[in-house]
């Protein structure tokens, strides 16, 4: 259980026809990153939503198409990326420095 409330990151996405899914994983020294908070942002910096890593380090947003910014913080550190995604699924590896 995540407390943001967010679904559980490890079971599998389902992706409704026409959906447009963001989801990936956060690592560091090719290891896995748990519990690290990963944000969602639209192309003009707004917060939009936050989910929890999964102990395999995974996370996914539904969103709609677009430009997006991820950022992930945890007490290993911090990354943040950018992805354009389409109608469908979306992968985004994001790595602590």
């Amino acid at each position: 259980m995540t407390s943001c409330g967010a679904p559980d990151q490890s079971l599998p996405a389902v992706v409704a026809a026409g959906a447009t899914l963001i989801e990936g994983t956060i690592s560091q020294a090719g290891s896995p990153v748990s519990g690290a908070y990963v944000r969602l942002h639209d192309a003009t910096g707004e917060f939009t939503a936050e989910v929890v890593s999964s102990p395999e380090g995974s996370f996914r947003f539904y969103a709609a198409p677009g430009a997006w910014e991820l950022r992930a913080l945890s007490p290993k550190g911090y990354t943040r990326g950018e992805i354009t995604a389409a109608v469908g699924v979306n992968r985004a590896e994001l790595v602590l420095s």
